[in-house]
């Protein structure tokens, strides 16, 4: 019993180190000399994405377009930057424990699609001050969209996986996607 317990203990200690990771170049250094040694890890995530680009509350505007994306059914060329909280539930005023944060834009002539590049920002818990990037095309005509998780860093350095996403709610001025991750990380 003694030695689960300090086991359990010891464990813990590691995970509040890894947590709260230093930063600077000697310590990204050191722990790339001891990543032949590491074990990969699995993490699974579960949350909604609530954008909002309609309104005076805004969180995605448009920041950029093509003379003819007025003219095009698929909205081509048009860009949005976006800062959107991250919620364990669909409503909006639910646990907030993160955002994303960074662009996407309509890249198809023939049909409603999206290509992003953003990063979820991690603010709660654990994995408060961690990101994970991610990077992909979705066709709007899917029910799940699958979006490649590219790197990330703190906890997530070097990580890589699958971010499913489904939307959950959408109308003329909010969209609510519900986001599916597993992460592979050191």
């Amino acid at each position: 019993m003694e030695k689960h317990l300090v086991i359990g203990l010891i464990s813990l200690l590691i995970l509040l180190t890894i947590a709260t990771a230093d930063k600077s170049p000697k310590a990204v250094e050191k722990w790339f000399k001891n990543l032949p040694y590491a074990k990969t890890k699995t993490t699974k995530f579960h949350f909604y994405f609530h954008e909002i680009f309609g309104g005076d509350n805004q969180t995605a505007p448009i920041i950029a377009q093509a003379n003819t994306t007025a003219q095009s059914p698929t909205f081509f060329g048009m860009l949005r930057m976006f800062d959107n909280p991250l919620t364990v539930g669909p409503d909006p005023n639910s646990k907030q424990v993160g955002r994303a944060q960074g662009i996407h834009g309509s890249p198809s002539l023939s049909e409603l699609a999206l290509f992003f590049d953003f990063n979820f920002v991690f603010t709660d818990g654990p994995y408060n001050g961690t990101t994970l990037s991610v990077m992909g095309r979705v066709a709007e005509s899917q029910e799940y969209r699958e979006l490649s998780i590219i790197g990330g860093s703190g906890i997530f350095r070097l990580a890589n996986g699958v971010a499913t996403a489904k939307t959950y709610f959408s109308n003329d001025s909010l969209v609510i996607v519900e986001y599916n991750l597993i992460i592979i990380h050191y």
